[in-house]
This record gives structure tokens, C-alpha cells and sequence, in this order.
């Protein structure tokens, strides 16, 4: 999955601000700064997941790389700063991923002509996105459902 997303946008990383949320293990944020993203901010509410972010961020001497221990949601609210690129891999079955959209959307924090990345079981359906994202791509794999939208 990841080496198809990295794929897709191989044109839209360099110089790129990205925002990774549910960060998890930062590898979809860690890819991105490897790749020339001049920002990535990593939004993870584990605290034990943050630790191991920061010290792979230490031992890559990742200075673009900023980590934020907080809830997703938290963090929504908080004062917005455009992101051309948005990776969200919430955990499955919590029905978080279209609320996210939404307040990302809603909130401020997609620069015009954002890409969005979104994954997901693959039984959810996403219909209920907001109106001016348009979904240039999406695939299945085994159980997870992916898809690249962009703000139009």
C-alpha cells in the first residue's frame, strides 16, 4: 500500500508541508520527509508511539519533523495552518475518518488544492466527504480501502 501511495504522489512531495494524523509509527510521515517535504507534522495520541517517533526522528536527524502527543480531534480545534498534503490512517471500526475530513475541511487546515490521503476498512463507506474533494484515486488490499482526494 505504502509504496502505491508514495507512487502516486511523487510529484506533490518536494517542498511539500504534510500533516500525518493517528501517526501511529510516523512511517507514512517519515516516507514524506524522505522524500523531500520541506514540514511534517505527526499528530499521535499514544504517548509510548511518540516516544518511538521521536527517537527515530532523533537517530534520522529529521529536523523537518515535529511531533504533537495530543488527540486528533484536540488538535483539530487548535489554531489551523494549511497543509498541502494530509495523510489519515485513523484506527479502523471507531468511525473517525470522515468526522476527520470534515473538520479538516471545516477548520482551516487544507491549503487550496490539498491532497488528502485516507485509509480504511474496506467495508466503510465514504460518501459522506465534504463536497469539494474530489477522489483522484483509490484501490483495495486485502481489508484496507485507500483513497487520494483533492481539494477542489
Amino acid at each position: 500500500i505504502r509504496e502505491t501511495l508514495f507512487n502516486w504522489l511523487q510529484q506533490d512531495l518536494i517542498g511539500s508541508q504534510c500533516l500525518d494524523l493517528f501517526a501511529g509509527s510516523g512511517a507514512l510521515g517519515f516516507e514524506a520527509a524522505s522524500r523531500g517535504a520541506d514540514s511534517v507534522v505527526m499528530v499521535e495520541k499514544n504517548a509510548n508511539a511518540c516516544r518511538l517517533i521521536k527517537q527515530n526522528t532523533d537517530k534520522l536527524s529529521a529536523r523537518q519533523i515535529k511531533i504533537i502527543s495530543s488527540d486528533v480531534f484536540k488538535f483539530l480545534a487548535g489554531d489551523a495552518s494549511p497543509f498541502n498534503l494530509v495523510f489519515l490512517d485513523p484506527p479502523f471500526t471507531k468511525g473517525l475518518a470522515q468526522q476527520s475530513c470534515h473538520w479538516l475541511e471545516d477548520k482551516g487546515w487544507l491549503a487550496a488544492q490539498a491532497k488528502i490521503y485516507v485509509e480504511v476498512e474496506k467495508q466503510l463507506d465514504l460518501n459522506d466527504m465534504p463536497e469539494n474533494w474530489h477522489c483522484l484515486k483509490n484501490k483495495q488490499a486485502g481489508q484496507v480501502a485507500y483513497y487520494l482526494f483533492q481539494r477542489t
